[in-house]
């Protein structure tokens, strides 16, 4: 038996504690080593006796130490990582990647030549809406896409005081969100020639974005995005249109509210969405009911532990396509983050700004 690679967390704010802390210790190839908190109380009430610390440079000083995973207010994330890698470590970063496009270029090159995994924390790829919808384009059921609407709408219209709510760097509804939504249109479509894009503040008392719209131009179809704060009543989370009908799915994956509640990956039916899809083929108009999708958070750090202990066994190309999401798919989001900002900013249609190597190297 292997023994466990050694994580640090950085940060044991709302995803730290809800996500990254019980994914990381629900997998066997990994064991949380120590904490980056200035609330010890708090990481203890979860995991007594762990270390808690609130020097991040003493941490990236452990020879014993592995992996490091960054969830902090996101102005953070590039500096830590930058630290963290120049220290030797394994780094996994939670979304938004970085800031800058700069920024992200610099890291997955400091990656690169130190021969560490580096990858963003990306877990609505493993959402069940999300890979019931991946197989269902790739079946073809649809028949050739010509548009796809994807939501992820909350009902918060009172301002709150935190940092994500901020007129900040990287605060806002932009990068916390579009991170997530951008990334299932990469997996799914590759990039777009193109971003339109919409930001804007609109609850009273607002100091960051806290609604956005954006498109994004694959020719022969479109991708409609959408995040709000202020948008009550169910969301209808996806709807997809084809030449041989349409699929809806409204709710969100359930997930998040099981691992909120203290439930774990390995407890049964914890992937498992019961509001289930429905297709309209033809003019159906009252369409069938889909299997109810089954998501799989764990997937993601049973990646990493892979990627990581390939890396350190030498095999750097089996590293990487074992790494659930890779820095060129990492700089290519943050690309299109870029590109709707300047969108929005200028009221144009905006390229990403993506260099042929880069973009030979998304795929």
């Amino acid at each position: 038996m292997s023994i466990p690679l050694r994580c640090a967390l950085l940060g044991y704010g709302y995803a730290g504690k809800t996500f990254h802390a019980p994914l990381i210790a629900a997998e066997p190839g990994l064991q949380l080593a120590a904490v980056l908190s200035s609330d010890a109380a708090r990481v203890h009430a979860d995991f007594a006796g762990m270390p808690v610390t609130r020097d991040a440079d003493a941490l990236f000083a452990d020879p014993a130490l592995d992996l490091v995973v960054i969830d902090t207010p996101n102005d953070l994330h590039a500096p830590l990582a930058r630290a963290a890698l120049l220290a030797g470590k394994h780094v996994v970063v939670d979304k938004p990647f970085t800031l800058t496009l700069a920024e992200a270029r610099e890291l997955a090159a400091l990656a690169a030549a130190h021969g560490l995994v580096l990858s963003v924390f990306q877990n609505r790829r493993f959402d069940g809406d999300f890979l019931a919808l991946r197989e269902l384009l790739a079946a073809g059921t649809l028949g050739q896409l010509v548009q796809l609407d994807s939501h992820f709408d909350r009902f918060r219209p009172e301002v709150r005081d935190r940092w994500r709510e901020r007129d900040i760097p990287g605060g806002g509804l932009w990068y916390d969100l579009a991170p997530h939504l951008l990334d299932q249109t990469l997996c799914l479509f590759g990039l777009p020639a193109s971003i339109t894009a919409r930001i804007a503040t609109l609850r009273p008392g607002g100091a960051a974005c806290d609604w956005w719209q954006a498109r994004l131009d694959y020719g022969a179809h479109q991708v409609c995005l959408q995040a709000s704060m202020i948008a009550a009543g169910p969301m209808q989370r996806f709807a997809a249109f084809g030449t041989a009908g349409a699929w809806f799915k409204s709710g969100l994956d359930m997930q998040e509210d099981r691992l909120r509640a203290g439930g774990g990956p390995r407890d049964a039916g914890f992937g498992l969405d019961t509001i289930a899809p429905r297709l309209h083929l033809g003019d159906d108009a009252v369409g069938t009911a889909q299997p109810e999708p089954v998501g799989d958070y764990a997937r993601y750090y049973a990646g990493i532990a892979q990627a990581v202990a390939a890396m350190k066994a030498g095999d750097a190309a089996r590293a990487a396509a074992l790494n659930p999401v890779r820095p060129a798919e990492a700089v290519a989001l943050m690309a299109l983050l870029e590109a709707g900002l300047q969108s929005s900013a200028e009221g144009r249609v905006i390229v990403p700004a993506l260099t042929d190597a880069e973009r030979a190297a998304l795929g």
